[in-house]
């Protein structure tokens, strides 16, 4: 029962209400409740109605876009720890695309980057279970497990005929967020690594380029971002701040009110105008792209690499009366330019893909690092 009252709500908040009229609404669920009644007595199987109801709930939200899904007590309260900088799993961002798993990216240093995952991957079977048709936070369900465990992922990638089977073992996953060196190879470079954007990198980020800046000959500064999966608004906001004088840095469209606003730079570039590069990939996204598309809107900074994810959109976790929760986009993300990231992503001013099935980020053979290094020095 408690599952058909939140359908009814999904349904009636869903639906755009100078399209249809109360009837009308009212009739689809009277429909729905036709259908439900007639899989329990005609189905050629048994069924589990209550996972008949989570699907439907689920694919009310999942038609929305792909980034908007239920989640079940069991998995909401699995789901608390994304943010905090220390979960279970693979170490793998992942979202829809037109009913498949997609990679968004792999996290640095975690089993699925170590296994060779690639943003852009395709995950069409996890263990023996086809992924065609199950819900994004079934997969991620699917994907989690009790640590020093093993699962296989097929994967399909982009210009790779045969499909690729990869085991990787689940372990805890602590991200340290912010990681830098001295480049050698240039003018006094300094390069710092952001892998995402949880509760503590602005503090870390800011004391490493303090840091940094103790350093008389540092002469500018390789800033990457390839393989972030984003995260929290407000670190991508104050981090971004650390480049920039003044100027909006990104703005939030919503339906509600409190949704639509405008974060603007305080006065002080904590590099004092030194030149910056920033490396993107495909795996860059959320926050990332918010970073990127600020620098380069304010022509702070070079963009190098290649086109980033494309995800310009606000997520909210919204507590259920259930015990589980539901994830919903409540605003989207728009550069100083007015440009949407949504779909689109943000164009590097130097494309530079990366190349050899030796590429690894931040080693001899990164090319798009090297690249960046060589505008330094020319």
């Amino acid at each position: 029962m408690k599952k058909i009252i939140i359908l009814s709500i999904l349904i009636l908040s869903l639906i755009n209400s100078n399209a249809f009229s109360k009837n009308d609404l009212y009739e689809k669920i009277d429909l729905f409740g036709e259908v439900l009644e007639k899989i329990k007595k005609e189905y050629v199987d048994d069924i589990d109605q209550a996972e008949i109801m989570d699907s439907a709930i689920n694919g009310a939200l999942q038609s929305l876009d792909p980034y908007s899904a239920y989640m079940s007590p069991e998995l909401f309260k699995e789901m608390q720890t994304d943010t905090s900088g220390k979960f279970g799993g693979l170490g793998i961002e992942i979202g829809m695309e037109a009913g498949v798993i997609k990679v968004i990216s792999p996290i640095d240093d975690t089993p699925a980057a170590k296994a060779g995952i690639k943003a852009g991957d395709y995950i069409v079977k996890i263990g023996n279970e086809q992924v065609q048709g199950k819900s994004l936070m079934e997969a991620v369900k699917l994907m989690r497990g009790a640590v020093g465990t093993s699962i296989n992922l097929t994967i399909r990638r982009k210009n790779v005929k045969k499909p690729l089977e990869i085991r990787i073992t689940r372990k805890v996953i602590e991200v340290q967020s912010v990681s830098s060196k001295i480049l050698s190879k240039s003018k006094n470079l300094g390069y710092i690594r952001l892998k995402s954007f949880n509760e503590n990198s602005d503090k870390q980020f800011l004391k490493t380029l303090k840091d940094f800046e103790k350093n008389s000959k540092i002469t500018g500064y390789v800033l990457d971002l390839r393989n972030n999966p984003g995260g929290l608004l407000r670190q991508a906001i104050n981090i971004t701040d650390l480049f920039l004088d003044d100027g909006e840095i990104v703005s939030t469209k919503g339906r509600d009110i409190s949704e639509t606003r405008k974060f603007f730079a305080r006065k002080g570039d904590e590099i004092k105008g030194k030149p910056i590069v920033v490396l993107i990939n495909n795996g860059s996204a959320s926050a990332s792209e918010i970073f990127a598309g600020a620098l380069k809107d304010h022509k702070r900074a070079i963009i190098l690499g290649e086109n980033s994810y494309g995800k310009g959109s606000v997520q909210s976790i919204i507590p259920l009366r259930n015990g589980g929760g539901m994830r919903l986009t409540i605003s989207k993300y728009y550069l100083p330019s007015g440009k949407s990231i949504s779909d689109v992503g943000v164009t590097p001013d130097i494309f530079v893909e990366e190349i050899g099935d030796d590429f690894k980020i931040n080693s001899d053979k990164d090319n798009q690092l090297n690249y960046a290094i060589k505008l330094f020095n020319s």
